[in-house]
């Protein structure tokens, strides 16, 4: 339960996944097969790898067992059938959720904190169990690419006494064996406990940024040996530097039995494992069985290995996943598989005449000659050739030397037939040594040659990247200079509408004042023509009046009437004429106004 840092070495686990190959359960790597075993999950882990096997039924709808083990929190709003868990919900349920190290948080203040965060809240003693281990179990042993945990682990903490005897070390190695061809597949991630994935790499051939602790932890589970911390030195490396180190690894550096003279013989993984770290297993974790391919890999007891024909190790059980729709019981419909755990597997038969492991490699390279680089044989063998010429030509010092020293005649001409050998033997050798230089020379320039074109190939993938870049950036400028302009377009044309209808308002309402001054002007003329008689018979009262008309000096009623002045008589205006003038020069005055008020 110690809350220790763990930083995932990302390039590291690529490299490994993509070496994993799906016929033999094994990594290919340049000095032989590699497989994670019983024994590294044992004392790496501490996790029990021989007991009870992780089988038991499979439910079509898990709802009723979650309300029970777990809780009702967990299915609340949820339609049935209820097969998964989010692991979100897990994290909330232990005082978890949303807890992330903070930009300016230490690692001792960040695990601090989040021991200080785990709560499991008021629930009864058992049921807080069960929902930690089930977030054990989600979150790490049995970690998958998914935000969501299967509730078929669920149903075995039912009993929680029953619950220690299963082999988890057992399940969580079918399991990792299980996703790793499916997160070899141009994938980001990696399935499984990647933590003990990682740390067996280091152990077995150490080239990552784990480093051994003095003085810490040095009893099983050894795991806590190791710190990985983010190192400088290879934070930034990628995935093609690890590939090249794996390809050039020294193959006398791998570690193939690390645990020979562990003091801590006596822990109870290791102690009842042991009888199984040297058989043949299936390895199962409920619907799913996988296969462990000991034969490949005997190095790791301390034996020679022998020759092997990989399509020949296929056996009943090679990675089956089954997955049921309704409820099952695993153990009763595959009684076989489960009885073959039971009984231990099959000891591996040890091979004693072999002198080395020579043959082996000749057959492993002749299959895997594709995904290998062998510039690593050709290094050794050049390197073998000239220690044996050196050798030679030491021997052949040596003779000559006893030669000149004057020997007995019967034995020169022995030692002479000597010196031949060993001239020819030699020769041999140099010859074989130039053609080596000359292959090593050639593999050399088609490695140069293979850098240059990925370094080409690299350029142009940049210089393609940063015209995307750049064509994209264009695009979306032309994008938003087009919406803009769209934009403008339309109040444009909006301003037109406006303006067009004001328009034609206008004309609409001149039309009318026009009718309405033209009706009253009719209207005034026609009164006028209706006054007029009147005033023409009411003028006049007599006949001297009409005469005297013509005569300014005569007035009415024989009255002498001054002489008329026409300079200083104004004229009389038109008062009809003003009017419609003013009507219409105010209806012209008042019609702008309302434009300018409908515009605004």
């Amino acid at each position: 339960l110690s809350v220790r840092p763990f930083h995932v070495d990302v390039p590291y686990l690529e490299a490994l996944r993509e070496r994993w190959e799906e016929d033999c359960k094994a990594f290919i790597m340049p000095w032989g097969h590699m497989i994670p075993t019983l024994e590294d999950v044992a004392y790496l882990t501490g996790l029990l790898v021989q007991g009870e096997p992780v089988v038991g039924l499979e439910r079509r709808d898990y709802y009723d067992d979650i309300v029970e083990l777990l809780g009702p929190e967990f299915v609340a709003g949820r339609r049935r059938p209820i097969r998964s868990i989010l692991l979100g919900s897990l994290s909330e349920a232990v005082g978890l959720r949303g807890r992330r190290r903070g930009p300016m948080e230490g690692l001792d203040e960040f695990c601090t904190g989040v021991r200080g965060a785990l709560d499991l809240g008021d629930r009864s003693e058992e049921r807080s169990i069960r929902v930690f281990v089930s977030y054990l179990l989600g979150r790490l042993l049995f970690a998958t690419q998914s935000s969501q945990k299967n509730c078929k682990f669920v149903l075995l903490l039912r009993d929680l006494a029953q619950a220690g005897r299963y082999a988890w070390g057992a399940a969580m190695l079918g399991h990792l064996f299980s996703l790793l061809p499916s997160s070899s597949q141009r994938s980001q991630s990696t399935g499984g406990f990647t933590p003990f994935l990682q740390i067996w790499g280091y152990t077995r051939f150490p080239m990552g940024r784990g480093t051994l602790v003095e003085g810490h932890q040095m009893m099983v589970p050894l795991m806590t040996r190791w710190e990985v911390a983010p190192d400088p030195m290879v934070t930034n490396r990628r995935v093609g530097d690890v590939r090249v180190a794996l390809d050039h690894y020294p193959h006398e550096q791998v570690v193939w039995t690390p645990y020979a003279g562990e003091a801590d013989a006596s822990h109870p993984a290791v102690a009842a494992g042991r009888s199984l770290f040297d058989h043949h297993l299936l390895l199962l974790c409920l619907g799913t069985c996988e296969v462990l391919y000991l034969e490949l890999v005997v190095r790791t007891l301390g034996w020679h290995q022998p020759a092997i024909k990989v399509p020949s190790l296929g056996r009943e059980g090679h990675s089956r996943r089954r997955f049921f729709a309704e409820d099952r019981d695993w153990g009763a419909d595959h009684g076989s598989t489960f009885a073959y755990w039971r009984e231990g597997g099959e000891q591996v038969v040890r091979v004693t005449d072999l002198p080395d492991r020579s043959a082996y490699m000749e057959d492993y390279q002749a299959r895997y000659v594709g995904r290998l680089r062998l510039d690593r044989r050709v290094e050794v063998e050049l390197t073998r050739l000239r220690a044996e010429i050196r050798t030679l030509r030491a021997e052949q010092q040596r003779v000559r030397a006893s030669r000149d020293l004057g020997a007995s005649s019967s034995v020169q001409p022995a030692r002479g037939d000597l010196a031949d050998r060993l001239q020819d033997t030699l020769d041999r050798a140099q010859a074989r040594v130039q053609e080596l230089e000359e292959e090593e020379e050639w593999l050399l320039s088609r490695h140069r040659w293979r850098v240059c074109d990925c370094s080409l190939r690299r350029r142009s993938l940049v210089w393609r990247l940063r015209c995307r870049r750049t064509m994209v950036t264009a695009m979306e400028e032309l994008r938003d200079d087009r919406t803009l302009m769209r934009g403008r377009l339309l109040e444009a044309r909006e301003r037109e509408r406006e303006a067009e209808t004001a328009r034609a308002q206008i004309a609409a309402d001149y039309e009318i004042l026009k009718d309405r001054v033209l009706k009253k002007r009719r209207e005034q003329q026609r009164q006028a023509q209706q006054v007029t008689p009147a005033r023409t018979g009411s003028a006049f009262a007599s006949l001297d009046d009409i005469v005297s008309l013509g005569d300014p000096s005569v007035v009415r009623g024989g009255v002498q009437r001054p002489e008329a002045s026409t300079v200083s008589r104004p004229p009389l205006p038109d008062r009809r004429r003003e009017r419609d003038e003013e009507e219409v020069s105010s209806s012209r005055r008042q019609r702008p106004a309302e434009g300018e008020r409908r515009e605004e």
